[in-house]
């Protein structure tokens, strides 16, 4: 359904309304330039446009949509119909950047909003977190229909503003985004309208408040939503029997997000870890890659080389499509570190100047080496989740695909052999930002299938959150054997 933010504006209260900035109307003329030159600047930049939807149906779809874009909008239903024509390709990194989220602002001036976030598992929705306040709803429950809709259909509503390759990855990306998605369909309301499933197997109806951050927030305390990941968290430590816990978080520095790619406190959090696991003799190491958003490799290679027994790559092959926008892109960063043209981005440069456009080249990836010294030369386990994402999933294919650790946990549902390293582009009159990925990523194995990195010791997360980490639990259960 077509929505503007004018619409949603009757339903919202008065005094958030007010508080809320909300953008000049974009004329239509202005909106369907718009649309041409995201057509015409993912055809010309991406690496695989037409990967997954054929010609055909993305003229289609250009039709629809620019049909629709007859009468003025606000900047940021003009981002929801950009961003869905992107998605529409099912490429992950192929997507449009919100020009602000309208929705943490709703929140954040006292906007109601859908309490609970989902687990969505084989399709199908359950309570996952709920901040409800209602004693008729439990975390495990599953949502058989809101507002009288099933909830595929809500799903498949929801889902088209997701950037996604398959419906996994996209359900896995719901579960941080189904509230704010739903808003994006029904604006402000005041409640809503559920049928569940209980574990029980008793069906019922419930109905439950939308409700603001405070009210959600002292509706989570004291109350337990089962064991969590924090995603933003480093951890080191031993565990029994020789064994050793190593969880190192994201990949770049979340300490301080003005020194993202500072990673010399990472490096030594890392020896650190290493030398004590050493020291204390450990024979077995598990490093939990679960619930990781991934980052840089200039991370994630100096934990590898810990165990590495051979120089190694995270790609066998980097292959990367000439463009315009891409030579735009790379040519901003030379123009903002002119010190950069002596790394990658130079040379980058010299293959654009080369490489005639659409054509694609293949870039040589330095090879990232061992450690010099002492090595831990123990088992090793990596644990993986639906939530492992980028170069989490990278470190994972790497040590498959090498040999150096034996794979745990749940298929990851973001891809090894991919389509990402995005840059990115700006539409001309709204100035959105368009994300497109201009390089095909093949695993180190050389697998050019597209896909995730699949575990050996298969361990399903639980739908219904354990008071303890089951997944930990049931994977040193199974070293021991």
């Amino acid at each position: 359904m077509f929505r503007t933010l004018a619409a949603v504006g009757t339903a919202l209260t008065l005094g958030a309304v007010a508080a809320l900035s909300w953008p000049q109307p974009v004329k239509p003329n202005e909106l369907q330039s718009d649309l041409g030159a995201l057509y015409d600047g993912l055809k010309s930049a991406h690496i695989a446009f037409y990967a997954n939807r054929t010609e055909a149906e993305y003229d289609a779809l250009f039709k629809r949509t620019i049909a629709r874009l007859n009468k003025p909008l606000s900047k940021y239903d003009a981002y929801l119909e950009f961003q869905k024509f992107a998605a529409f390709g099912n490429v992950a990194h192929a997507s449009v950047n919100p020009p602000s989220d309208l929705f943490s602002q709703f929140r954040a001036n006292g906007g109601k909003t859908f309490p609970i976030y989902l687990r969505i598992h084989d399709g199908i929705t359950y309570v996952g977190e709920d901040y409800s306040g209602s004693d008729e709803i439990m975390p495990g429950d599953q949502i058989l229909s809101l507002n009288g809709i099933d909830m595929a259909t809500w799903l498949e509503r929801t889902g088209v503003y997701v950037s996604a390759d398959t419906p996994y990855i996209e359900h896995s990306l719901l579960e941080f985004r189904f509230p704010s998605y739903l808003w994006n369909e029904l604006g402000g309301v005041d409640t809503f309208d559920l049928e569940i499933e209980t574990i029980a197997g008793e069906q019922k109806s419930v109905t439950i408040d939308a409700l603001n951050r405070a009210a959600q927030k002292l509706n989570g305390l004291g109350q337990s939503n089962g064991f969590m990941i924090d995603s933003n968290s480093r951890e080191s430590r031993l565990l029994e029997n020789g064994m050793a816990y190593l969880r190192p978080g994201p990949f770049y520095n979340f300490q301080n997000p003005s020194r993202s790619w500072d990673n010399s406190g990472f490096i030594s959090f890392i020896d650190d870890a290493f030398e004590d696991f050493m020291a204390a003799g450990a024979d077995t190491l598990i490093i939990d890659l679960r619930e990781n958003p991934g980052g840089d490799n200039s991370f994630s290679d100096h934990m590898v080389a810990w165990i590495a027994d051979k120089p190694f790559l995270f790609a066998s092959e980097f292959l990367v499509r000439s463009s315009d926008e891409a030579e735009a892109a790379n040519q901003a960063r030379l123009d903002g570190n002119p010190d950069a043209a002596a790394g990658v981005s130079g040379l980058f440069a010299e293959k654009y100047k080369s490489t005639p456009r659409g054509e694609v080249f293949s870039f040589k990836l330095p090879e990232s080496q061992p450690r010099e010294g002492e090595q831990f030369e123990g088992d090793v386990y990596v644990l993986i989740n639906r939530h492992s994402y980028s170069q989490a999933v990278n470190v994972a294919a790497t040590f498959q695909d090498y040999g150096w650790g034996t794979i745990a946990g749940e298929p990851t549902s973001d891809f090894a052999t991919t389509y990402g390293s995005t840059e990115s582009f700006r539409l001309p009159n709204t100035g959105l930002t368009v994300i497109f990925p201009k390089a095909h990523i093949i695993r180190p194995s050389g697998d050019r299938v597209p896909g995730g990195v699949v575990p050996e010791v298969l361990i399903d997360s639980p739908i219904v959150p354990e008071a303890e980490d089951v997944v930990l639990s049931e994977l040193i259960a199974h070293i021991r054997k």
